[in-house]
């Protein structure tokens, strides 16, 4: 069903992963970068997530170990939303008892990983690789490029419109009547893609035309909670999601933008997708992408980082939601068994949980719920180019994200629009288990917004700041009026005879409060 060409389906970064090496980690300290977090409110992120689909995930109608082992808020990993094919298969030999809907088509696959995650609180959304085959231009599920089809167009047929959304609602039909509401709708897996499996191709317009007509019919009455999210390019092509949102009437009917990155990294297409999606008040997934595809040997460190920073870019970008290819597979984040890969430290990995599933869960634990704030830098310009910084805010605390690719440690100041009283550091540095998600104690003497935090070499950082909630209630004073206070004394009691900076001013009357003085 799906089988991506590496070759053509491979982030262009991963050119040059496989003739990389590692050198010696030197200790020696750089000179010490700033990283600015403002105020600024941007996306607030709804999360993270993976495919239950087939190829990788097979035997997977009846093995719910991964979803176990990767979601929900108290598992290692924290992912929560869940991917699914809204597969256009006749189901054969399986019975309405079976899958306890009257359907003909073959559904049953993903249904108990999708209800282990709706159980774990988390989202699933289904994906069609192709409408029935007999709504299409060539009567076939298959994409339309294979020999035996005669390298056929396969689309979906005008006069079937009208047919697409009534089919989607048997879906969500199935999927209620077995206990696990379905939480959005896609129109299409990479409608650009002539494919020799499963796939349908749409042009930006035939899209439009769809949407706008007929996606009315979508029966969002019985599933008032259900989304519709555009169709999913291969290279996040903004020319779908622009024709879209440019059109008042199809705009209304589409809650998420969507889009895959092979071929282009994010913030390339997907940044530019966003300009819309931002402006119309969309959400933009990253619904499908898999760094290093079917390489034939277990991911590196550095191609972990590489991940890390596809990550963190697409938070760059506006991506509100990221789910990534298989969840199952061995450069995913279980473990297969496969024989090959079953060497060194990596024996036994069958259903194990990978170093690209802690890495993943820098991002799904910490970032999920919150809200990005504007930083500056976001990279670091010119032979230090390779480290990378986000930041968020959630509930009373900042996240900082901050990715090192390179050889030298540093020191990493921190400029919060907060003071700040305590911090954890969680810290990845390599694939041994021993390396991953380290986390300790950030010592913060007295508050303040400017920490400065270790930044070892080859590193992935979330670094957790608490907000002094005493300090959110500080006022900034230029002039002091002396009449009004007694005097100024520092967060340890000391008498200050020039107050300046973060102070405890003391009234005649007694009383006291936290002031910053310029």
């Amino acid at each position: 069903m799906k089988q991506h060409l590496s070759l053509q389906k491979t982030s262009f970064r991963c050119l040059s992963m496989a003739v990389m090496t590692f050198f010696a980690v030197t200790t020696v300290q750089a000179a010490t970068v700033t990283v600015t977090v403002k105020n600024t409110r941007l996306q607030t992120v709804t999360g993270f997530g993976a495919a239950c689909c087939d190829g990788a995930m097979c035997p997977y109608g009846d093995d719910t170990t991964p979803v176990t082992l990767l979601y929900g808020p108290t598992s290692k990993i924290g992912l929560n939303i869940m991917r699914m094919e809204i597969s256009p298969n006749f189901k054969g030999d399986i019975t309405a008892a079976d899958v306890g809907w009257d359907t003909p088509y073959d559904w049953k696959g993903s249904l108990k990983c999708a209800k282990l995650v709706k159980q774990r609180g988390g989202i699933v959304f289904g994906t069609p690789w192709s409408p029935p085959g007999d709504y299409k231009t060539n009567g076939s599920a298959q994409g339309g490029n294979a020999d035996d089809q005669g390298k056929i167009r396969a689309e979906l047929r005008e006069d079937c419109y009208e047919k697409f959304f009534p089919w989607l609602n048997t879906f969500l039909a199935y999927m209620k009547a077995n206990k696990c509401e379905v939480d959005a709708v896609s129109i299409q897996n990479e409608p650009d893609w002539w494919v020799s499996y499963s796939g349908c191709l749409y042009t930006p317009e035939q899209q439009v035309k769809l949407v706008k007509n007929y996606a009315h019919m979508l029966d969002r009455e019985t599933y008032p909670n259900v989304r519709l999210i555009s169709a999913e390019p291969l290279g996040f092509d903004p020319k779908y999601s622009n024709a879209l949102l440019n059109d008042s009437v199809a705009r209304e009917q589409i809650d998420i933008i969507a889009g895959h990155l092979y071929g282009h990294p994010p913030l390339g297409n997907m940044k530019s997708a966003n300009t819309l999606a931002k402006k119309y008040g969309k959400e933009l997934w990253m619904t499908e992408h898999s760094v290093t595809d079917n390489i034939d040997h277990l991911p590196n460190w550095h191609e972990q980082l590489i991940f890390a920073e596809e990550l963190n870019e697409c938070m760059l970008s506006g991506c509100t939601g990221y789910i990534y290819w298989y969840m199952r597979a061995h450069w995913a984040f279980v473990g297969t068994g496969e024989t090959k890969y079953n060497v060194g430290t990596m024996k036994n990995i069958k259903n194990k949980l990978l170093p690209r599933a802690f890495v993943m869960s820098h991002f799904s634990k910490y970032v999920t719920g919150s809200t990005r704030l504007a930083t500056t830098p976001t990279k670091t310009e010119g032979q230090e180019a390779a480290r990378e910084y986000s930041a968020y805010i959630k509930g009373d605390s900042i996240i900082v994200m901050a990715i090192d690719t390179i050889g030298t440690s540093y020191d990493l100041k921190i400029k919060l629009p907060f003071v700040v009283n305590s911090g954890i550091h969680i810290l990845s540095t390599g694939n041994e288990t021993a390396n991953l998600c380290q986390q300790k104690a950030i010592t913060i003497e007295e508050p303040t917004n400017e920490v400065t935090v270790e930044m070892p070499a080859r590193s992935l950082n979330t670094y957790i700041f608490m907000i002094d909630q005493g300090a959110l209630a500080i006022k900034e004073q230029k002039q002091v009026q002396v009449a009004d206070v007694t005097t100024y004394y520092d967060l340890h009691g000391r008498k200050l005879d020039v107050p300046q900076g973060l102070c405890i001013e003391r009234h005649r009357d007694g009383s006291s409060k936290k002031v910053y003085i310029k």
